[in-house]
């Protein structure tokens, strides 16, 4: 596989990955309760324990994007 191959590779997942990103802080920060009903339903949570969840996994999915996907593709254009 070439570099060319994997630049393309990781410009995609960082370009979705960071979509989804944008999309579920969007949510979280606009629209919480509605986040918080609809989850509610499926698993049911005290509000304060679901806030600590739910932004805990918005940092976790941050911090695994940033390092799966931005950086990889940043190496790959200053190598390449």
């Amino acid at each position: 596989m070439d570099t060319q191959t994997l630049t393309t590779f990781f410009m995609w997942c960082t370009i979705f990955n960071g979509g989804v990103l944008i999309l579920w802080t969007f949510f979280c920060m606009f629209a919480p309760d509605f986040v918080y009903r609809v989850q509610s339903k499926w698993f049911p949570l005290p509000r304060e324990t679901f806030d600590v969840v739910i932004y805990s996994l918005l940092g976790l999915f941050k911090l695994v994007f940033i390092a799966f996907s931005l950086v990889p593709y940043l190496a790959l254009l200053m190598i390449g």
